[in-house]
């Protein structure tokens, strides 16, 4: 059986619509999923939409709604969206089926069984805008009001049922100097770790007061407590309570997260598992934010980028590369117009539209139409074959990171290169020669011009799935699908006497804001 591959995003809360925030962990997740598809693994990716919670019945009340009637039709705006950015997710959970309240039932059940899940009281502060407990320090720190929001705290005091973190504080820390590559970036590690050696409290698990939740199963007068049900999502998605087909991608390769929830997803979660006997997930990954124009996005500023526009002009592959081109996973990044337009006149209608207009034209108008036989090769090819044939291995190397910027600079690298060697073996002068010497060369040059053509489109399909497919149509070559990435990722797979067709421009230059 293939080796597999397990991909999550964070389930979306669905208190609003979609942004960017969203679309940029799941682009990330998407194009994680394709890669390893194309690499031959067994790949499950998993989003959805977190349900419950205060907030949620907050949101609904504002709107004279029932809080399902405003998860339904949220839950369509994310996958209307995912649809339109051509997310390839194998599995949507919401936490409101019946498949994830059961198995949370069951795995509450079971940590009340062994003890780890005890009643008591708190009294304490609580943030309703990010559903959580917040620590006196942390209260006076931020002047009483949610880090996040900027909204007021919330005194309460009442009884709750509490998990016992504090109890796999040692085996956590343990576990983190064993495996530094559990939480990245290394700036993140080091924030996780650094808090885990300060001390772990007890968690409160359940909200006494709270109609819109899961009941605790040992006392249906609590209703669980919105992270843990969410947590809870990664591996029921898989059904945990019977283990059986499913639950061969677990444990996650890779867990893919905003940093606002770094503490639940590197701390909580895997405490929760260890109190449950289930292997930790391979890497929990957090990315940076996008500010807007240098501003931070926020509700009252009205100023969150809403993808459906620049889907509307550019489609979902432009807008997917922008993504994870122009800042480093992991970093925070700015989205402006006058970023998004230079990349996209730069390097996509510029430097790999162009290369792809150029070469196939060339081989029409000089070959007949199909991919010539080469001959022997100059210094001029062997410059480029070295780009192309160390490809693979940086691309590779990039993924395991998730440096996706890194992965897009190796394979532009080899545009750049394609576009110097025709500018420098001057095809359109050779044409104009008639002798057997300068055909042979013309047939060398046009052969490495759509090698190189086809091997960016193996490279950048998981980033721009959509304009990679119609890259190949022009190419008339369909073998990606057919043969592992260890094979389409190499130099000379391009069978000479292929037939090309010109299109469209991929990406249609264009100036306007």
């Amino acid at each position: 059986m293939p080796e597999t591959f397990y991909v999550t995003t964070p389930i979306y809360y669905v208190n609003d619509v979609p942004h960017i925030g969203h679309a940029y962990t799941t682009v990330a997740a998407d194009v994680l999923a394709r890669y390893y598809r194309l690499a031959g693994r067994d790949v499950h990716f998993l989003t959805g939409t977190d349900e419950h919670g205060q907030k949620i019945a907050q949101a609904a009340a504002r709107q004279n709604l029932q809080p399902i009637q405003l998860a339904d039709r949220v839950v369509e705006d994310f996958r209307s969206l995912w649809q339109r950015l051509d997310i390839s997710n194998d599995d949507f959970i919401r936490t409101t089926e019946t498949r994830h309240e059961q198995q949370l039932a069951a795995i509450m059940s079971k940590l009340v069984e062994q003890g780890n899940i005890y009643s008591g009281h708190y009294e304490g502060w609580y943030s309703v805008t990010e559903e959580q407990f917040v620590s006196e320090t942390e209260a006076v720190e931020n002047d009483y009001k949610c880090a996040m929001s900027g909204t007021p705290l919330q005194r309460v005091k009442e009884e709750n049922y509490f998990f016992r973190l504090s109890k796999f504080q040692d085996r956590l820390l343990a576990y983190l100097d064993e495996h530094r590559d559990f939480v990245k970036p290394a700036a993140r590690f080091n924030e996780v770790y650094s808090r885990v050696k300060e001390g772990l409290r007890d968690l409160a698990i359940s909200r006494p007061s709270l109609e819109w939740g899961i009941r605790m199963p040992n006392d249906p007068s609590h209703t669980i407590y919105v992270w843990v049900d969410a947590l809870c999502n990664y591996i029921t998605g898989l059904n945990y309570t019977d283990q059986q087909d499913a639950w061969r991608y677990w444990p996650a390769d890779v867990q893919l997260i905003g940093k606002d929830i770094l503490w639940f997803h590197a701390v909580i979660w895997p405490c929760l598992l260890m109190a449950l006997d289930v292997e930790l997930p391979r890497c929990v990954f957090a990315h940076g934010w996008w500010t807007h124009n240098g501003q931070r996005m926020s509700k009252s500023l009205g100023n969150f980028v809403d993808p459906s526009g620049y889907l509307d002009r550019f489609g979902p592959d432009a807008f997917r590369y922008f993504l994870l081109r122009e800042v480093p996973f992991g970093r925070d990044g700015d989205f402006s117009d006058e970023s998004f337009l230079r990349r996209y006149n730069s390097e996509l209608a510029n430097d790999l539209g162009n290369l792809l207009s150029r070469t196939v034209n060339m081989i029409e108008r000089y070959c007949d139409g199909r991919v010539p036989q080469p001959g022997g090769s100059t210094a001029q090819e062997d410059s480029l074959q070295t780009v192309g044939r160390q490809l693979a291995g940086r691309v590779d190397s990039a993924f395991v990171d998730c440096k996706f910027h890194t992965a897009l600079e190796s394979i532009l690298a080899l545009a750049t290169e394609a576009n110097r060697y025709i500018d420098s073996t001057k095809p359109f002068a050779l044409a104009k020669q008639t002798d057997p010497a300068s055909r042979e060369r013309l047939r060398t040059v046009l052969y490495h011009c759509g090698e190189s053509v086809r091997l960016l489109g193996v490279f950048l399909t998981p980033f721009m799935p959509g304009s990679m497919s119609r890259l190949f149509e022009q190419l008339c070559w369909d073998q990606l699908e057919r043969m592992p990435l260890s094979q389409s990722g190499q130099w000379s797979v391009l069978p000479a006497g292929t037939p090309v067709r010109q299109g469209p421009p991929l990406f249609p230059r264009t100036d306007r804001k």
